[in-house]
């Protein structure tokens, strides 16, 4: 059977995975009384609450006679390895654009990334049934990145599909015919994407999804660049740099068939398999005969630029939600995400309770925040900092984002004046339709931590941001933080709704009565800009004296419910933000007000 490899590539919520979900059910992957979940490629449980696809993940359909292998990938920047991996595996893209919103940054980033390793794309618009739709000027605004990105001749010829993923149609013209459904997509790819290149020898596969299974062990996806391979065939796995790394035999190959992974008896060059039973290999490396001495070169990755410390819980309240405290689980669990994730790096700390793990952004470091949560693990996390690199004359170099915002033209005011404190350069303002305008800077990632939430704030929630990292350059100075300090528990016990009644001159809380509180952690926002130590245990004094208005029920605003995300980015440097299976609570590095104080005296001195 013929085979054809193509990945679909799009900024998030462009409509990737609800067009899959078309793609299997009109090329007969289902069933007709099957039941299907939507966004049946989104299996993770993070992926299905948040509507973003997280990990890259394959699937196969049949069309006349051909085998198309398609690989989901995610949308979002911060996921944006398991982008770069998975373009080796595959011969070409189909680039979907949102017909309303055009190319956004990470449309960009994907579509120059698989400019470079000579795919050329296929551009579909989607959601053409929107009724802000554009699709002339979308098309003219794809052409000019893709020149923007230095494409050839041969990759700026590109065919163009019209069409609404979620109704399960794409054509040739915008309006039409709706009745083929997605064949026409479905025939251009057959057309226009090349057979995989086979070479000559030997069995050869670079490793570029890896996944645990309880049933099979380690599973590594990746295409077969030559040869062919049987169950229960020695093979050996090479590094990059050449090294052996081990020597197995291969227990099961699977292949994608429809959602469903099937075992093989024989896997051939330029198909995409999984394959078990061995126990080391890893993503980026090479996986081929015993024979083979040379290894395949995996494509770069683009460098970390936010970083994070993970460190043991020391809290009072440590073990008390959790079953994972220690400091060995966690770093096996660490050590073990970054195995599969080649975006992610992490080192140990010298005193071996915390570790650095760093990543493209806030949000992939709070998704593995999230998972590990959920897995039980009990954990304190510094607020992120940004990778600073030095240049060879040794002046500090720090990353810098293309930020896109669009927001109505009431609020662009506010927005440019924010990002101007955050030492953003504006280097485009266009109108976008609708009374919209959009926005494009250059900006510090130290100035974007924090900033979505008070972004939406600022814009009573109409403002889209989208970043992607720029580039490195030298650093732009000091750039104001928090304003306000905390209210912090003065003692341990259970928060009173009377002492946290008469607390609320002092400032919103973050907490509600009932909750356990321990000295050092924090339990509000304080109305200035210092620290104070409060007492939220103090009940009402009681006495055997009955007088109207002393028995009147306390109202209590409703407190503010810090999420992870918002709760990363709020922190300061002094303070850390401990996450269990239960709860996510804000406290002080050091919980002593003395420990504290001899903290503040030597920050002052340096």
């Amino acid at each position: 059977m013929a085979i054809r490899n193509i990945a679909i590539i799009a900024h998030v919520d462009h409509g990737k995975t609800t067009l899959v979900d078309e793609l299997l059910k009109q090329s007969g992957s289902f069933r007709e009384n099957q039941r299907v979940a939507e966004r049946v490629m989104d299996s993770n449980d993070l992926e299905k609450e948040r509507g973003i696809t997280i990990l890259a993940k394959a699937t196969s359909v049949e069309w006349k006679d051909t085998r198309i292998n398609i690989v989901d990938t995610p949308g979002h920047a911060d996921f944006g390895g398991e982008v770069e991996r998975i373009l080796s595996m595959v011969d070409g893209a189909i680039v979907l654009v949102d017909a309303a919103e055009g190319p956004m940054p990470q449309t960009k980033f994907v579509v120059g990334k698989a400019l470079k390793v000579g795919l050329r794309p296929i551009v579909a618009i989607n959601k053409i049934d929107r009724p802000d739709a554009r699709a002339d000027e979308v098309i003219n605004e794809v052409f000019d990145l893709f020149a923007a990105l230095d494409a050839t001749d041969e990759q700026l010829d590109f065919p163009i599909l019209y069409g609404s993923g979620r109704n399960g149609w794409m054509n040739h013209s915008p309006e039409g015919p709706q009745e083929e459904g997605l064949a026409p997509l479905l025939d251009l790819v057959l057309q226009h994407v090349p057979e995989p290149k086979v070479e000559e020898g030997p069995f050869r596969m670079i490793g570029t999804i890896l996944e645990a299974n309880p049933f099979l062990g380690r599973i590594i996806t990746g295409r077969i660049a030559s040869g062919s391979i049987k169950p229960n065939q020695s093979v050996k796995v090479l590094g990059a740099d050449g090294r052996l790394i081990e020597q197995g035999r291969i227990s099961k190959i699977l292949a994608f068939r429809g959602i469903e992974r099937q075992p093989i008896e024989e896997a051939h060059a330029g198909d995409i398999v999984a394959i078990a039973g061995l126990s080391k290999g890893t993503v980026a490396d090479t996986f081929c005969d015993p024979a083979i001495t040379e290894p395949m070169q995996a494509q770069p990755i683009d460098p970390p630029t936010v970083t994070m410390s993970f460190i043991v819980n020391d809290s009072p309240l440590a073990g008390t939600e959790g079953d994972k405290v220690t400091s060995r689980v966690i770093r096996d669990r660490l050590f073990k995400e970054a195995e599969g994730n080649v975006a992610l790096k992490i080192e140990e700390a010298e005193d071996k309770d915390s570790f650095y793990v760093s990543g493209r952004g806030e949000l992939q470091l709070a998704v593995l925040i999230e998972t590990m949560r959920r897995e039980g693990f009990e954990l304190a996390v510094s607020r992120p900092r940004v990778v600073m690199h030095k240049d060879e004359e040794g002046n500090l170099l720090e990353p810098i984002e293309e930020v896109l915002i669009d927001v109505d033209e009431e609020h662009s005011g506010v927005v440019v004046q924010k990002m101007s404190e955050r030492k953003a350069e504006m280097v485009e303002l266009r109108p976008s339709g609708g009374n919209r305008v959009r926005l494009v800077f250059y900006a510090p990632t130290r100035g974007l931590i924090g900033y979505q939430s008070e972004l939406l704030t600022d814009t009573r929630g109409t403002a889209i941001m989208n970043r992607l990292f720029h580039n490195y350059q030298p650093y732009k100075g000091e750039i104001g933080g928090r304003v306000n300090g905390v209210l912090l528990a003065n003692e341990a016990g259970e928060a009173v709704a009377y002492a946290l009644f008469n607390l609320e001159d002092r400032g919103p809380m973050i907490i509600e009565p009932g909750e356990k509180v321990y000295a050092g952690m924090i339990i509000g926002i304080h109305s200035r800009d210092n620290d104070l130590e409060v007492n939220v245990l103090k009940g009402k004094k009681l006495t055997n004296i009955r007088a109207a208005g002393k028995d009147e029920a306390v109202k209590l605003t409703p407190p503010i419910r810090m999420t992870l995300e918002r709760a990363l980015s709020w922190i300061q440097d002094d303070e850390l933000v401990e996450v269990t299976p239960k709860s996510i609570r804000l406290r002080k590095l050091y919980l002593d007000s003395n420990d504290r104080k001899r903290f503040e005296k030597q920050r002052a001195a340096l």
